[in-house]
């Protein structure tokens, strides 16, 4: 589950296991530019620190379709990472580009925002189908990949 009591949790006391999916329409996911092919599996487990601070230390594994940023192919790339998130109710953290903020004497928590957060920052922002694509040619849009252009344009440096 990704809804979990707060209360229920205590400084130095035992985790809390964590373990949900997110489907690709979950309103979680809104705004973000992903095309998500599978639930988002989440695992993981919530401690205490103390008072009003937590860690969450889990794992993220989905599959995300996108397109190469030189020759728009179609990418399908496996999401497998682990993290540390820590959430504060502590205004000190604010600046922690690591911790997110929670409202004071939060009692439910829906980690769904922390899973968006995770997966932005893991999946690259500009793919390539492989490390040397040569991308489209910029005068007719020949795949330079597939095969030479015969147009007069003149390639342009990578």
């Amino acid at each position: 589950m990704l809804r979990v009591d707060l209360r229920s949790l205590r400084p130095g006391g035992a985790a809390l296991q964590t373990e949900g999916s997110l489907l690709p329409g979950d309103p979680a996911f809104e705004g973000l530019d992903l095309h998500l092919e599978r639930p988002v599996s989440v695992r993981g487990a919530l401690h205490a620190a103390n008072r009003g601070t937590y860690v969450w230390d889990g794992e993220i594994t989905t599959r995300v379709a996108s397109e190469c940023r030189r020759c728009l192919a179609r990418i399908a790339s496996e999401v497998d990472t682990e993290f540390r998130a820590i959430l504060s109710s502590d205004p000190a953290i604010a600046d922690d580009p690591g911790a997110y903020l929670l409202p004071e004497d939060s009692a439910v928590l829906d980690l769904g925002f922390v899973v968006r957060e995770e997966i932005a920052l893991t999946v690259p922002p500009f793919p390539l189908c492989r490390e040397g694509c040569a991308g489209l040619c910029p005068h007719c849009g020949t795949d330079l990949n597939q095969e030479t252009c015969q147009c007069a344009g003149t390639p342009e440096p990578r």
